[in-house]
């Protein structure tokens, strides 16, 4: 058994904050309170952010339809001489090019003076300039449609993120705003700690450094609980030494689906390295504790007697016993606040005492040899034995 102390802490804490900016609508969850992964926790005002995505929407548009795209159909652009700009100028450029050959013809023929094959020679190339320009303004608009759909997008991400949301489950340990008021960007607003389960962190010697293994068993009390033992498992062995204290950090994984523990609890206990024979072990029910003492009470020539115990780790409902007892006596295990030292008791049928002054005020059984802890609790059937076993772990 290694002795050990720390603190409980969350495995997994999140500083959730706002991506946008705006007015805090609504708050819709509280400190302490259990969220799930997906959950709404703040709601920002949405009306500026509405009013964003419609006016990007309004632009994408647009330029779609100078694409000829149809949205409702499909969002591929057609290619370039599909375009409407770019076919009328094609189409401008071929009729500048048939007048040309007919104005040949004629210029060759005497029909026309060559002035006229001149101008329409000119009119050619401005067609051909016409082809290119529409051809360039509709890459420009290509372009120009990428950014207004990742605008249009990033906008409607934007009214999405209004709506902050918890990234992980867990309870709302801190919030730090308030309804009405105005956040900017990547402002902490909440803090999400994770409590079931959480983890122990501890450091243990050097000197146990060959003992100490992953899943070894581990009990702890807190101190808002003293009369409650708390189980763990050794999840993380550090590799390396503190040069300093000369100790290594381990992390032990507990539990705590009733939400009894909470991150920051300071913890004492032990991990249980080895399984020892010969433990002298009482069931629960044969124990009294007040004001952290725990005591037994023991029949002995029809009286019974406090007896003060030290105790050891706990095993199910059995408890090592380190002082106080043999390991053969006679315990009462029940109705022990209205038994005192000197109080007379007598065996009667089933195995029980009974108090002359307060009938039935204590039962008993004979102590015997076990083998195990936790079998001599089994074994007493409640009746509280101090029981020698060969299962109890330290």
């Amino acid at each position: 058994m290694v002795d050990l102390s720390g603190s409980l802490v969350s495995p997994d804490q999140v500083r959730v904050s706002s991506e946008v900016a705006g007015v805090i609508a609504s708050i819709n969850a509280d400190l302490g309170e259990e969220v799930q992964a997906g959950q709404i926790l703040i709601q920002l005002d949405t009306r500026e952010l509405q009013l964003a995505v419609e006016r990007a929407e309004s632009a994408l548009r647009q330029t779609e339809a100078q694409l000829g795209v149809d949205s409702t159909r499909s969002s591929a652009v057609p290619p370039d001489e599909q375009i409407a700009s770019v076919r009328t100028a094609n189409a401008n450029r071929d009729d500048a090019r048939i007048k040309l050959r007919q104005t040949q013809e004629q210029v060759t023929k005497g029909l026309l003076p060559r002035a006229d094959l001149d101008t329409v020679e000119t009119r050619l190339k401005v067609a051909e300039a016409s082809v290119q320009s529409a051809l360039e303004n509709v890459r420009s608009l290509k372009a120009s449609l990428q950014d207004r759909r990742a605008a249009h997008e990033l906008s409607k991400k934007k009214l999405a993120d209004a709506s902050i949301r918890a990234p992980a489950s867990g309870a709302i340990s801190e919030r730090l705003v308030q309804k009405g008021e105005f956040v900017r960007e990547n402002t902490q607003v909440v803090t999400i700690v994770q409590l079931n389960p959480l983890k122990l962190q501890t450091a243990v010697q050097e000197k146990y450094a060959d003992i100490i293994r992953r899943d070894l068993a581990v009990q702890f009390k807190v101190e808002p609980f003293p009369n409650d033992v708390f189980v763990g498992r050794v999840a993380n062995i550090s590799p390396s030494i503190n040069d300093q204290t000369r100790t290594f950090p381990v992390e032990i994984l507990v539990a705590n689906p009733n939400r009894k523990l909470k991150p920051g609890f300071f913890a004492k206990g032990a991990i249980l390295t080895t399984k020892d024979t010969n433990v002298m072990a009482v069931p629960q029910e044969a124990l009294s504790t007040l004001a952290g003492v725990s005591s037994v009470y023991v029949i002995e020539n029809g009286a019974v007697r406090q007896q003060t115990v030290s105790l050891g780790v706990q095993e199910g409902l059995a408890f090592e016993v380190l002082d106080g007892l043999k390991g053969d006596e006679l315990l009462a295990a029940s109705s022990l606040n209205e038994i005192t030292s000197g109080t007379k008791v007598t065996a009667i049928d089933g195995g029980g005492p009974k108090n002359a002054e307060a009938p039935d005020a204590a039962k008993d059984a004979p102590a015997k040899k076990t083998k195990s802890a936790g079998e001599g609790q089994r074994r007493g059937g409640g009746r509280g034995r101090s029981s020698v076993g060969d299962g109890g772990n330290n």
